[in-house]
């Protein structure tokens, strides 16, 4: 934890122990810590250059921790006075960042990333430098990180990001895909679903955009590369196409919670519900949700009773009239 202030960790377990004792000689603590006494005795020499400890009254041998409040409320603002600087310098550069962007050249507007580390890299940095709304197109197939692997996904959704991603209708069969979703419009993302999309992409504010490199067959040859749209006409292009996209696309969840239990539906049958009118076969559905795929149709023949229809089609029809779907409806 005081890692951020500049304290690596035998310097801080030794403060942390410190500050719990009246006083102590620097034999005791390697001793209490468990840690060599030379590596102990670095430790204090750094501490009471920071002037977090200082040598007891009592004996030179023997250490006090100093105050917290005062010893690491220094440090704090030490830091927080670098972090200003370094806030400054970014404003800074980024104004000439801008100034050199709307000087590029045609060639100037992508750049060519190789390698799966490289590509991995930039769609975390994609996403950690995000400050409002990230885009995401997603399609079946392997990915270079996959929607467990992509811790940065949740770090930017909590510190208030918007997430809009429209995934392909094949990946709801990947195992584990719809548990992932719902956690993640827990989150607050919005999720929609498409028959087929184009290409894999991540926008970030609108900005800056990251796309293969290679097609969707030498994809599957392994062949891994990206390329980074900055602000152009292209980008401009593939914005449009994902505005096109998710006005077509459907959302895979909707506030179905008070007409669905008003009508008797448990949670399950929202699930089986939500994933059977997003295309998926029972087998899929029940491959999603841990069932067989008997328990898959008989829970769809229920609905299908209790909604007095004979096919699947008609079902989505008076779920939605329902307000099953999310959108409210008078039930003739």
């Amino acid at each position: 934890m005081l890692d951020v202030l500049g304290l690596d960790p035998v310097e801080e377990a030794t403060y942390r122990h410190l500050i719990t004792l009246p006083s102590a000689s620097s034999a005791d603590l390697a001793a209490q810590l468990e840690v060599p006494p030379t590596d102990l005795q670095a430790a204090l020499t750094t501490l009471a250059e920071k002037g977090l400890v200082a040598t007891s009254s009592n004996g030179a041998e023997q250490y006090v921790a100093s105050p917290p409040l005062v010893a690491l409320g220094s440090l704090v603002r030490d830091r927080q006075d670098d972090l200003n600087r370094a806030r400054s310098e970014l404003e800074s550069l980024t104004e000439q960042y801008r100034g050199a962007a709307a000087q590029r050249t045609v060639t100037d507007v992508i750049d060519v990333v190789t390698g799966p580390e490289a590509v991995a890299q930039r769609f975390a940095q994609l996403q950690r430098s995000a400050r409002e709304e990230v885009l995401v197109l997603v399609r079946s197939g392997v990915a270079v990180v996959s929607a467990a692997e992509n811790a940065e996904e949740d770090r930017a959704a909590e510190r208030g990001v918007t997430f809009r991603v429209i995934v392909e209708r094949a990946v709801l069969e990947q195992p584990g895909v719809f548990a992932n979703a719902e956690g993640a419009a827990s989150r607050g993302e919005q999720i929609r679903v498409a028959d087929q999309v184009p290409l894999r992409m991540l926008v970030a504010d609108r900005e800056l955009a990251l796309i293969p490199l290679a097609s969707a067959e030498d994809e599957r040859r392994g062949t891994v590369g990206a390329l980074l749209v900055h602000p152009s006409a292209l980008l401009d292009a593939l914005l449009a196409l994902f505005d096109h996209s998710w006005v077509a696309a459907q959302p895979l969840f909707a506030d179905t919670t008070a007409a669905a239990q008003r009508d008797g539906l448990d949670e399950m049958d929202q699930r089986v519900l939500t994933l059977m009118l997003a295309g998926l076969t029972d087998q899929a559905v029940g491959s999603q949700l841990g069932l067989s795929i008997r328990t898959v149709q008989r829970r769809v023949a229920a609905l299908m009773e209790a909604c007095s229809v004979h096919t699947r089609i008609q079902l989505g029809v008076q779920a939605e009239r329902r307000g099953w779907l999310g959108t409210p409806a008078s039930v003739p």
